[in-house]
C-alpha cells in the first residue's frame, strides 16, 4: 500500500535496515520527503498488525547505468523484516514501485546495491534485474584557491624536508 505522510515515522525503522548510518529522525525526514514528492513514492506491506516491508522509489532524470531513456524509475531502497523474508513481500513491493514508474511514463526501471551486498544482488537477479556494471566511486575535496595553495605549499615543504633528511642520512 502507498504510504502517507503520517506513516513516515513508523516506516523509518524499516528504512534503517537499508540505511543504518542515519538516525531515526533523519530517516523519518527522508521517508517524509519521498512521500511528499511527486517524483518519488513509498510503499509498505503489513502483516500481523505491523509494517513488515518498505520500498522507496523515485524518478531519476540523470544518467542511470545501462538505461537509454529518461526519466527512469529507480528502486532507491527496499527492506523486509527478517521474519517475513522469503515470503514474496519484497517482490510485491517492487511490483508496486514498477507500476508507479509505468504510470509516470517510464519504460525502464533500475536499482543498485553495494558490491559486497550479496543478498541484495541475489534479490535483484531473482526479480528480473540484469547486472549492468560494477563501479568503484571516488571523491575529492575541492578547496578554495588559497586553501589549495596552502595545502600544496605544505606538501612541497614536506617533500623538501624528506629529501633533505635523505641527503643527510646518506
Amino acid at each position: 500500500m502507498r504510504a502517507r505522510a503520517e506513516d513516515a515515522s513508523r516506516l523509518a525503522e524499516l528504512v534503517g535496515i537499508v540505511w543504518p548510518e542515519h538516525s531515526r529522525e533523519e530517516l523519518t525526514e527522508i521517508v517524509g520527503e519521498y512521500i511528499g514528492s511527486d517524483n518519488s513514492a513509498v510503499y509498505y506491506a503489513r502483516a500481523d498488525g505491523q509494517a513488515v516491508g518498505v520500498a522507496l522509489c523515485a524518478l531519476r532524470h540523470d544518467y542511470v547505468e545501462g538505461c537509454e531513456t529518461s526519466p527512469v524509475g529507480y528502486l532507491e531502497g527496499i527492506a523486509v523484516r527478517e521474519a517475513y523474508r522469503h515470503r514474496a513481500v519484497a517482490r510485491a513491493l517492487l511490483s508496486e514501485c514498477e507500476q508507479w514508474a509505468r504510470e509516470k511514463g517510464c519504460t525502464e526501471f533500475a536499482s543498485d546495491c553495494e558490491l559486497t551486498n550479496d543478498a541484495s544482488l541475489r534479490f535483484h537477479l531473482s526479480v528480473g534485474f540484469r547486472e549492468e556494471n560494477r563501479i568503484i566511486c571516488f571523491k575529492k575535496m575541492l578547496y578554495s584557491y588559497r586553501e589549495a595553495n596552502a595545502a600544496d605549499a605544505g606538501r612541497i615543504n614536506e617533500l623538501f624536508v624528506e629529501e633533505r633528511d635523505d641527503q643527510t642520512l646518506g
